[in-house]
């Protein structure tokens, strides 16, 4: 047998059953901790379960694909050739999404070339750190207020509302001013703060009970504002 063949052969021996029975179930344990971290940090309206299976779906199937390439550069350069076909047209709604995303990847990388210890120590850290995160806020630009829209009729109002606001708010700071094309109609958006013994129900009713003021419309905004 000619040194080639023994090289190749030498390659398919890389991983025996064992380590890639292990390899392999220690990229699904790594891949359910992520989805998990990733459902108990996640945030806002975009949460989907599909995106969660898929972190498991990327650990594991980047595990085995480090098996197979293993030390042959051909299968390296084969699998770049193949991959290369496929197009994602997924857009990733959120961009912590995409952390994650390289967070599944990297366990799978290192689950699937026998990296043990790489595999736990990171997966811990980054998880710690995705909790701690959360329970922070950490990059919260508002952690208790409210932004307030509403449409203002200026024939039927004399700005009652702002009486309203000053009532019910500890601070309030107009945001953006949208007349309509005649003049008569004015959409306002205001960022507020509510005072800690209102409650956010009663204190829409009151603005809308203001003369000429309609769609009254109270968002929460603690940890992202885009209006």
């Amino acid at each position: 047998m000619d040194k080639k063949a023994l090289a190749e052969i030498g390659d398919l021996l890389i991983y025996s059953h064992t380590d890639i029975a292990v390899n392999m179930a220690l990229a699904i344990a790594l891949g359910i901790i992520i989805s998990l971290v990733y459902r108990y940090t996640h945030k806002g309206l975009s949460y989907s379960q599909s995106f969660v299976l898929t972190l498991v779906f990327v650990s594991v199937i980047v595990s085995a694909v480090m098996m197979i390439i293993g030390n042959s550069l051909a299968r390296a350069f084969a699998l770049v050739g193949a991959l290369s076909i496929i197009r994602f047209r997924t857009v990733v709604k959120d961009t912590k999404d995409t952390a994650y995303v390289f967070f599944a990847l990297a366990a799978g990388m290192a689950s699937g070339t026998s990296n043990y210890f790489i595999a736990g120590i990171m997966t811990a850290a980054i998880s710690a750190l995705a909790v701690v995160l959360h329970h922070l806020n950490f990059g919260a630009l508002y952690k208790s207020e409210f932004i307030l829209r509403f449409q203002y009729d200026r024939d039927q109002g004399d700005e009652g509302y702002l009486e309203k606001l000053s009532k019910f708010s500890k601070r309030s700071n107009l945001l953006h001013v949208e007349p309509s094309g005649d003049g008569r109609f004015v959409t306002v958006t205001y960022d507020i703060i509510l005072k800690p013994d209102v409650k956010t129900e009663a204190f829409s009713s009151e603005v809308a009970k203001v003369a000429g003021v309609s769609e009254v419309t109270l968002i929460a905004s603690k940890s992202d504002v885009d209006f």
